[in-house]
Formats: C-alpha cells, structure tokens, sequence
C-alpha cells in the first residue's frame, strides 16, 4: 500500500501566497461592488421619496408646506413632519453611506438630527429638500424672496428642477453664485453658500436626486449649478462649461468629475 505524502513546507507557502494573491486582487473589486450596493440602496430610498412626495403634493392641490408654520411645538410645515403621515419605515430617511450623525463621523457622510425645528432626538436625516420648493407665508422665507419659489408641481421643466436630494443639513436655497466646497463635506459658510450642502461625494462622483418630475437619477457634482433651483436661478452661470468654466477653476477635489 502506497503511503500518503503530506504537503511539503514549500508547497503549504505557495498555497498560502496564491491565496493572498487572491485576496489582493479581489478585495478593491469587493469594495467597488459594497459602495455600489449603497449607492443603488440611496436611490432605492430616493424612489420611495419620490411616492412621498407625489401623494403629498397631490393631496395637497400641488403644493408644498410653508417650511416654518408651527403646532404644539413642532414646525410643522417644515418638510420632515409635513411628509410623516405618507411612511412608516424611518431607515429611509438614511443614505446608506451617512448613518452616523454630527460628532460621531466626517462629513460628507453623516446625518442630521433635526432637534432645531422641534424634532427631539433621534428624528433624523441624511437628505434635504430645495428649500426653493416652499410656499412662503409671507415675502420671504429666512431671508430669500417667495417670488422665487416654486411652491407647485405644476409649472413647465419638472425634469430640471431639484426637490429632493443627499445633504448634509435639512435642506438649502442654493444660489447660482454660490462658490463650491473647498473639500469634500466643507460645512464652513455652508449657511451663506447653500450649495455646499448638496454637493458632497457620497457615491464615487455624482449625487442621488429625486427631480420635481418625481423621476429619480445620478446627477454629477458640477451639474448641480445647471439645474433649476428657483424660478431665476441662472443655469449658464460662472461655474458652468456655458459661462465659461474650466476644469482648473474647481477646487483641487473636484478637478476630476465631469465638466456640464
């Protein structure tokens, strides 16, 4: 009877580098394919905001909330309470890639406990809306003209005017003037500059978006000074390939998405 030879300290070695070899090669390829997942999870959630948002408009003759108007201490006409009789399930108030709120991670992936409009804790969120949306009580909302405002679904270029997005805050008027983050997640003069708060990179480049349409898609960086924000906002302004924008006038970060 022949008898059975081991492995060979050699042999054992070999087996182990392939298998490191594997590792290596397949690791980056694993990762890629995690952050996709996410990604498509965020746009999954943004469909389910979309369904939101057209039930709410539609009971609601079109419109949208007045953002501040205020009930036994909640700001109820603010978005994150006006929408909550249209959902039961919380996890889709989360972008996969921002489950961690301020204090506990880096922007841009962290959420935002809404405690300043009379959330309580825990009542959070990883997107935003335009806040352009807003039907205004008065002449203005916190400082910017309701003339802009769009305050209905029903007007022409749905498919080109921003409602619901990735944020780091609740929301924003971005201004076509509006000067991009010096790095990724930039919260500093993100009050003034409200566009700073929607362009973050999450997901490898573009950002998730459910347009006024309630169509959602991937939308670039840069493509978010093309958009219709407000009834006036310039989309051939300074920081678009049409009002003269060149890859070198970005911040160093932003150097390699695509120019629109």
């Amino acid at each position: 009877m022949r008898k059975r030879r081991g492995f060979t300290l050699i042999e054992l070695l070999v087996v182990i580098a392939i298998i490191a070899l594997l590792m290596a090669i397949l690791m980056p390829t694993l990762a890629r394919v995690k952050k996709q997942a996410r990604a498509t999870a965020c746009q999954m959630n943004l469909h389910h905001w979309a369904i939101i948002w057209s039930m709410y408009t539609g009971d609601h003759d079109g419109s949208f909330p007045n953002g501040t108007r205020t009930e036994a201490g909640k700001q109820v006409g603010h978005w994150l309470f006006a929408a909550e009789p249209y959902y039961k399930d919380e996890e889709i108030r989360w972008c996969p890639m921002a489950r961690k709120l301020w204090g506990q991670a880096q922007n841009p992936f962290v959420a935002w406990e809404a405690t300043n409009v009379g959330g309580g804790d825990g009542f959070y969120t990883s997107y935003g809306i335009n806040n352009w949306l807003y039907t205004p009580a008065g002449q203005k909302l916190w400082g910017y003209e309701a003339e802009n405002h769009w305050k209905t679904v029903n007007v022409k270029g749905t498919d080109n005017i921003p409602l619901f997005l990735d944020c780091f805050y609740l929301g924003g008027h971005p201004l076509a003037t509006n000067t991009p983050p010096e790095y990724n997640g930039q919260t500093e003069n993100a009050g003034s500059m409200c566009m700073r708060r929607f362009c973050i990179d999450r997901h490898n480049g573009p950002t998730n978006m459910v347009f006024l349409n309630f169509a959602v898609r991937r939308v670039g960086l840069k493509e978010l000074w093309t958009l219709k924000w407000h009834r006036r906002f310039n989309t051939t302004g300074s920081w678009t390939k049409a009002g003269g924008a060149v890859a070198e006038d970005w911040p160093q970060w932003m150097r390699r998405f695509k120019d629109y």
